[in-house]
């Protein structure tokens, strides 16, 4: 059954990169390291506290993008290559190679949320909500501050109607990136209309 799309699209245009692909080269700003996990960790949460201290938008979307890239990189050359790939089937709208490439990374990475949330998204191309809903829910386990992983939930909640579910998981996000017009916009809507409503 096709559920109402505009609300996930626009959870796309809010945090998947475009075209999807994955810039390969580090930032200029990552630290050297001979284990790329161990710093890598201690980057992410500084950026993540800079993105909750951000004092405008703009600010805040520079900072999310170097969350996004390091994100989308697994430590594993050949689980950033299947991703790569993986981009490009969905640029070519091969959804179904895109999932199985997916499936062979999280084969290989089943700790990384980035997978998770990439392959949620493609399941939603394929209408596939039910499944788009696990792997979204997968890849908030994993890593909680997935601002887009969180957005993707709240905009699937609003397309099955489950607005209570749909309000929890942008006030998430607002906790985690708080300089989201959009995001903020839709809470300043939703929240009154379910005022009085059990969570």
């Amino acid at each position: 059954m096709r559920f109402f799309a505009l609300p996930l699209i626009l959870a796309f245009s809010l945090v998947a990169p475009p075209g999807f692909a994955q810039d390969d080269g580090r930032p200029q700003d990552a630290p050297p390291a001979p284990s790329r996990s161990a710093p890598r960790a201690v980057t992410l949460d500084s950026l993540f506290e800079r993105l909750a201290k951000a004092g405008s938008e703009r600010e805040a979307d520079g900072i999310a993008s170097l969350i996004e890239r390091r994100l989308s990189r697994s430590g594993s050359d050949t689980a950033d290559l299947l991703l790569t790939r993986a981009g490009k089937a969905v640029e070519d709208k091969d959804y179904p190679l895109s999932v199985e490439l997916l499936d062979r990374i999280l084969t290989l990475e089943p700790q990384w949320a980035e997978a998770w949330y990439r392959r949620a998204l493609v399941f939603y191309m394929l209408d596939d909500p039910v499944s788009a809903l696990a792997d979204l829910n997968r890849a908030v386990e994993l890593e909680p501050r997935h601002f887009g992983a969180w957005t993707a939930l709240g905009h699937l909640f609003m397309a099955s109607d489950e607005k209570a579910q749909a309000l929890a998981a942008y006030r998430k996000v607002l906790k985690i990136r708080p300089q989201t017009s959009d995001i903020e916009t839709i809470v300043s809507h939703l929240g009154p209309e379910i005022e009085g409503q059990d969570l």
